[in-house]
């Protein structure tokens, strides 16, 4: 028995062999070329391909996460913030993502931040603080559309932050206080007026019945012996009424 015959052929095997499987686990493709030239996409599981002949690429389909790092943005009414945002992706074609563009995460990230500067440049301010909502749908359709030729698909896009001048966070502190001012001041007008009119009809029915205003006058006095603990003695109204008269 040739031993190391044997040794050889099983080094040959191992060689033809190891080189042939290949494994791609759920959640890759694996992108099949042969002689550089693409020959198709393999799912996940057991694969074999020509060894030495065919070279396999695998890609991961999983969601990414790019954060944008703060650009400087001048928005259209000219005042310069700094924005980031953070973008979640995935490829959904393989075969795309690796023919198509040679980093799509790299190529993802560049489009991204010319995309934010562009989409914010043609915002308002309070548009950016008050309607972000729509500034991301604005932006991953941009996105979304400037990727899918590569296989890449933009699932979500959100504004992480906007830091304002200090400059301008003293002036819209200010103008925040005003405000409450201002509806502080309404209000309390609104129910300074309400008072006056309730006041106004109390007195027109107390001053059509006589003996309404005796008795409120004869409440008013036990609730201010109550309050100053004196002794109060009370003067009926006509007669006070009739001590005007005279005093006129």
């Amino acid at each position: 028995m040739n031993i190391p015959l044997i040794f050889g052929i099983a080094v040959v095997a191992l060689l033809l062999i190891l080189p042939a499987v290949k494994i791609v686990w759920q959640y890759q493709r694996g992108v099949v070329f042969r002689f550089g030239k693409l020959v198709g996409e393999r799912g996940p599981g057991f694969n074999v391909i020509l060894p030495y002949i065919d070279r396999m690429i695998k890609v991961d389909m999983r969601v990414e996460t790019l954060v944008v790092q703060p650009q400087e943005v001048i928005t259209r009414d000219n005042v310069t913030v700094q924005v980031d945002a953070v973008i979640f992706f995935q490829p959904v074609d393989a075969t795309d993502t690796i023919i198509k563009v040679g980093n799509y995460a790299k190529a993802t990230s560049q489009i991204a931040q010319t995309t934010l500067r562009s989409v914010l440049g043609q915002s308002d301010l309070d548009e950016l603080l008050s309607h972000r909502d729509k500034i991301n749908a604005r932006l991953r359709e941009i996105i979304d559309s400037q990727t899918e030729p590569w296989g890449v698909k933009a699932d979500i896009v959100e504004v992480k932050d906007v830091v304002l001048p200090e400059s301008l966070q003293r002036v819209m502190s200010r103008q925040a206080e005003a405000e409450r001012e201002k509806r502080a001041k309404i209000i309390h007008a609104e129910g300074e007026l309400i008072a006056s009119e309730s006041l106004a009809k109390a007195g027109d029915r107390l001053a059509a019945s006589p003996a309404s205003l005796q008795l409120r006058y004869m409440q008013t006095l036990v609730e201010m012996a109550g309050e100053k603990n004196a002794t109060i003695l009370p003067i009926p109204l006509d007669l006070l009424r009739e001590f005007t008269k005279a005093f006129k």
